[in-house]
Order: C-alpha cells, then structure tokens, then sequence
C-alpha cells in the first residue's frame, strides 16, 4: 500500500493533506505549552497558598503551634509545598522533552516537505514539457499531410488537364514529391517524439512519483509515530512525579493521623492553669445587726480571732461578688490629666516609682511575677532550661578552644596558644553570668513551688479576684500598674524606670505625722517586700490599712508604728471602715 501507486493522481491533496499534519502538530505542540503554563501557575498558587499560612517568625502564631493538630496543619503546608514542586518538575519535563523537541521537528518536517513538492512539481514540468513537444511534432504532421495530399490532387489534376503544358505538369509532379516527403519526416519525427514520450510519460508515473510519493508517505508517518510518542512521554511526565506525589499524600495523613486530642487538651491545662482553686461558697451575712466598727487594737484582735470579714458600707462585703466584677475608676479619675496623676503619685510614694505608659504589648517582669503561680512556674522552668542550654554551648565552644590550645602548644607552627587566651577568658566570664542567672531563676523557681497558695475558702475567691483584676488591665488603658518596687503587675506592656533622686522632700515626708488608719486587711499569701518602699507580711497575717489602693495595683499598710510600706493589693484582702475619711468599701 503506497502513496506513489494508488495516489499517483492525488498529487494537490496530498500536499494539502500533508500541509494539515503540520498544521495539527503545531496545535498540540500550543497545547502542551498552555499546559506548562497552567501548571507553573497552580505550582504558584499553592506555593503562596503554603507562605501565606505559615506561621510567622517570632509571633503569636508560633506558640500555637505545639498543638499536635496545628503541627499537623503545619506539615500539610510543607507537604503542599512540595506538592507545587512536582507541578513544577511536570512544566519544566513537559517543556523540554515535548514543546522544545516538537518546536525543532516541526521546523525540520516543513524543510523536507517543501523538499519532496518541489521535486514533485519539477516532474510534472518535465512531463508537461514532453507533452507539449509531443503535440508540436504531432501538429506538425498532420500539417505536412494535409499539404502532400493538396500537392497530389493538384498534380493529378494538372496531368489529366490537355491543355496544360508539359512543363507545368512537371513542375507539379516535383511539388507533390517534395510534399510527399516533407510529410514523411514529419511522420518519423512524431514516432520518434511520441517513443520518447511514452519512455517519460511510464517512467514518470511509475519511477519519479511514486519515488516522491513514498518520501512523503514516510514522512507523514514520522510525524504521526512522533506526535504518538510525544503523547506517550505527555503522559510518563505525570506518571513520573506521580509516586512523589503519593508520599506528600502519605506525609499528610500521616500528620493528620498524629493528632492526639488528648495531648492538646492537657496542653491547654498546661497553657492556662493559674494554680488556684475556684471561690468557695459565701458566708451568710446578718443584716439584723447593727454596723459598728472602730479601728482599735482590741477590733484587730477580734478580726484577727473571727477570721471573719465584717458588714461594710451599704451593706455589702468584700469578699462576696468581687471576683466577677472588674473595678473602673471613678469619673473624676478618668477626667484627670495623666501628668498631674503621675505627680500626684509621686507625691504620695517618694521611693522607687515605675510608670508604665499606655501602650499594650510590652515585655513584663524578669521574675514573671504578673502571671499566676502555676504559669509563672512554667515560665521560670522554661527560662532555666534555656540558660542551661546557653551554658552547654559555651562550655563547648571552650572545650574545643582548649584543644585547640593543646594542638597549638604541641605543634607551635599551627598557630599561637596565647590567640585563644582571651577569647577563653571571655567565655569562662559567659559561663559564670549564665550561672548567675541560673541561680536567680532557680531562686525564683524554688520559692514559687515552696509559696503556692494554700487552698482555703479565701484563696479560692482570690483566683477569681485575679482573673477579673488581669482581664480588667488587659482590656482598659486606662488601669495602669505602677509599681514601687518595679517588679510586680498584672498586665504586660512596656515599662520605663524612673528614679527619684533622695532629696530633702523624703525627710520631710519622714518627718510628717503617721497617716491614719483607714481599715485593716488580712494577707492571702506571704509577701516577700525586698525593695525599698515595699513591706513583707504573711500569709494569714492582720494589717492596718493607710492609705488604700488608687489604680496602681499597691496598697500602703502598717504593722506597727515604725513598719509599714507598699503590697500587692491582689495579695491582700481590704476591709475599709466606713467612718474613715476617703474610705470606700471594695466590691
């Protein structure tokens, strides 16, 4: 089955046909690159889609990440990373094994197919050219026929003629002949031009077409058998990355099969526990009875033995819905200027003073004290585990300048043994600062887990006065702790020392009368006061109150006539009395 023999004919159809191959080639050849572009475009998509939910550096995000099932979503994110990858490998497979190799085939099958046409084209001219020769010669012929038998009839009619001379007829006679003869060389050139025809004419039809014919037949076929195999690799590409693929697939059913919910709930216990009890239940209070308070030793006494709180003003306690509720300042407070509060408070507490400004977010207290016992515990444990791993390195960068140093004194044309002196001398100072601060933390550490607060009716409500005192920071600005000896607050945001100079003002400050109690207090937990202006007090211990709490977190109290000073007010029950000037019954 050959082009050259069943298609001899079909010589503009199959330069059309062939025309169309190339045509489709081309086509695929534009499918393919749309392909790589679509899948450079998907593996961009997901790349990004992955960066865009992946945590970012030093945030909030990060700490959520030791859930198992946010891992999990972070190894998804990976995996979908590596996932565009492989869309990547089929784009860049795809463009150089297919669009580039069928670019440069294409190129090629247009220069032979011009080739074959127009060795096609030259065989039909030649073929024409001996036709066109052939009905010349043929022409010619019957022409010298035709003007030998015109010859012939006029001789013939000369001859029978009487009256023509004998001369004319001659002249006759030689013209018939001449014609006669003329017509026979005609006749032998046109044989001899329609042999040689019929030799090109066979050898044409049968030799030089089908010979083109055939070339091109072989030609269409390579195209076929090759755009055949270009979609065969089309689609080994994908088989390729396909195993790939599969294992990212695995990766993420793997992360998500780790996740383990009940690892995550007892990491949020561990995120969130403070340590506390919840509030006990409420002492009936007897309105019936008459209120009567005088500050005196012998009602300290009393206090001190009931362990009771008594009625307040209004009629309500202290200690009875104060955990729920968040304490605001009064309107005149919010009105006041921040400057005048801020004179005002130093005025009041001329020692150590902290003022800590209204933006949100800062960094709090080394010791953590503004976080609940069983978080503050964590975070010291964390900080101590950090500084031993400081410690570890630093002692291993001198381990191995120490050998270093031998190496250098056994062998001197290595180096200098005195290069390392001090940079040994500055890592042994490293060490003992990080061992420093190892002992303080461990110090903090232990007297954390030696002081958590002991479960009695009236820590209970404490955990739930601490909740409402530390959303309370949290959400109003307007609350700032101003710590006097600057280590203690309940929200965390940036802090700037300030130092008051001792100046005359302290001694006439010491100088002035006691202030007058206003109330007294009974201390939840044990206070160590180891800065100037504060005061330590135990737990369970009964306080006289001089001058109560004015948002910054501090009440002033008395232990006698010389001891007295700043505590926590968290750490503190207040009750004020009534009948006292300025006094205000907390809620």
């Amino acid at each position: 089955m050959s082009w050259g023999t069943e298609l001899w004919d079909q010589f503009e159809n199959l330069e059309k046909h062939t025309q169309w191959g190339i045509d489709v080639l081309e086509k695929y050849i534009k499918f393919v690159k749309e392909r790589t572009e679509i899948e450079l475009s998907y593996a961009k998509q997901l790349r990004n889609l992955s960066k865009k939910y992946q945590p970012k550096k030093n945030s909030k995000e990060e700490e959520e990440y030791r859930y198992t099932s946010t891992r999990a979503f972070l190894a998804t994110l990976n995996e979908m990373n590596d996932y565009a990858g492989q869309h990547e490998v089929i784009s860049e497979n795809m463009t150089s094994l297919i669009t580039g190799e069928l670019t440069r085939y294409v190129q090629e099958l247009k220069q032979e197919r011009k080739s074959h046409f127009h060795d096609g084209r030259k065989a039909q001219q030649h073929i024409e050219t001996c036709w066109k020769q052939l009905e010349a010669s043929k022409r010619r012929f019957e022409r010298d026929c035709k003007e030998a038998d015109r010859a012939q009839q006029y001789f013939e009619k000369m001859d029978a003629d009487i009256n023509v001379t004998k001369a004319d007829v001659e002249k006759a006679r030689q013209q018939a002949q001449l014609r006669h003869q003329m017509a026979e060389d005609s006749k032998a050139e046109y044989s001899s031009t329609l042999q040689k025809f019929n030799s090109e004419q066979h050898d044409h039809y049968y030799t030089h077409i089908p010979n083109i014919f055939q070339k091109i037949q072989e030609m269409e076929e390579r195209r076929i058998v090759r755009i055949g195999e270009s979609m065969k690799t089309f689609a080994e590409v994908d088989r390729q990355v396909i195993p790939i693929i599969g294992k990212c697939l695995d990766e993420i059913t793997k992360a998500a099969e780790s996740i383990d919910h009940k690892n995550d709930s007892q990491l949020v216990i561990e995120a969130f526990k403070s340590g506390f009890e919840p509030p006990g239940d409420i002492d009936f209070e007897d309105f019936t009875q008459p209120m009567k308070r005088t500050v005196s030793e012998s009602s300290l006494s009393n206090s001190r033995g009931d362990g009771k709180s008594e009625p307040k003003f209004g009629g309500k306690s202290k200690g009875k819905l104060w955990p729920f509720i968040k304490k605001n300042k009064s309107p005149k407070q919010q009105k006041e200027p921040l400057s005048h509060r801020f004179n005002e408070f130093m005025t009041s507490k001329p020692k150590i003073h902290c003022f800590r400004s209204l933006k949100r977010g800062g960094a709090g207290p080394e010791d953590f004290s503004n976080l609940p016992p069983e978080q503050r515990r964590k975070k010291l444990q964390q900080k101590v585990d950090e500084l031993n791993r400081d410690i570890q390195k630093e002692m291993d960068q001198r381990d191995a300048l120490t050998k270093m140093k031998d190496v250098y004194i056994k062998n001197p044309q290595m180096g200098d043994a005195a290069s390392v002196d001090q940079r040994l001398a500055e890592l042994g100072q490293n060490v003992e600062k990080l061992r420093l601060e190892v002992q303080k933390f461990e110090g903090w550490l232990a007297e954390v887990e030696g002081r958590l607060p002991t479960r009695t009716e009236q820590a209970r409500r404490q955990s739930g006065l601490y909740e409402a005192q530390n959303t309370s920071a949290v959400n109003s600005c307007a609350q700032d702790r101003e710590s006097p000896d600057g280590s203690y607050t309940e929200e965390q945001s940036q802090e700037t020392e300030m130092k008051v100079p001792a100046t005359d003002f302290d001694d006439e400050f010491d100088d002035e009368e006691p202030l007058p109690t206003i109330g007294t207090c009974k201390a939840l937990y044990t206070f160590e006061g180891q800065n100037e202006g504060t005061i330590s007090v135990a737990e369970g211990e009964m306080l006289y109150v001089i001058e109560e709490d004015k948002g910054d977190g501090w009440t002033r109290i008395r232990r006698n006539e010389d001891e007295e000073g700043y505590v926590p007010t968290s750490y503190v029950e207040v009750y004020l009395d009534k009948n006292a000037k300025g006094a205000m019954t907390y809620i």
